[in-house]
């Protein structure tokens, strides 16, 4: 077995292995450029989807937020529960809405998906992980409690729990 001098073993081209997260609503190559999504008005530009205009001759192509949003299949799942959310429920979910405003404006492709009340508080589900780890983190921050993590690198989900 051969080693560099940093003490891992360098692999052979043979031994070269598949990446681990394999996320389907990701593209597959680049788009052309520009390509504006029909149902919210992205534009993939300069290898990212922005909010920049597209000029009225751009090639349309569903972007993967809307994508996710249609099949509703999220990515991150931010479940929010206990006596603290239910006293403070307003406000838990400005905040909520507070992060996705602020996360979307620079990542298109971060928004939340749906919002649905349960016996035990709230289940917010979103097109990214980014955004679940936001907001629960944002809560945990405001109000504290516990706040657990479980993060599935294979199928690129997040699952976060808060409760107080």
């Amino acid at each position: 077995m051969k080693q560099d001098q940093g003490g891992f073993r360098v692999l052979r081209r043979d031994e070269l292995r598949e990446e681990l997260v394999h996320d389907t609503y990701k593209a597959k190559g680049k788009l052309p450029e520009p390509t504006r999504c029909p149902d919210c008005g992205a534009t993939y530009h300069r290898g990212r989807w922005t909010w920049e205009p597209a000029p009225a001759d751009a090639h349309e192509q569903i972007c993967p937020a809307c994508h996710r949003t249609r099949d509703k299949f999220p990515a991150g799942f931010v479940s929010l529960g206990g006596k603290l959310f239910a006293a403070h429920r307003d406000e838990i979910m400005s905040l909520a809405r507070h992060c996705e405003t602020n996360e979307k404006a620079r990542h298109p492709l971060e928004r939340i998906m749906a919002i649905e009340n349960s016996a035990q508080g709230v289940l917010i589900t979103t097109t990214g992980t980014h955004l679940a780890r936001e907001i629960a983190e944002h809560v945990h921050n405001a109000y504290k409690g516990g706040l657990e993590f479980h993060y599935n690198k294979e199928e690129n989900l997040l699952r976060a729990t808060w409760r107080d």
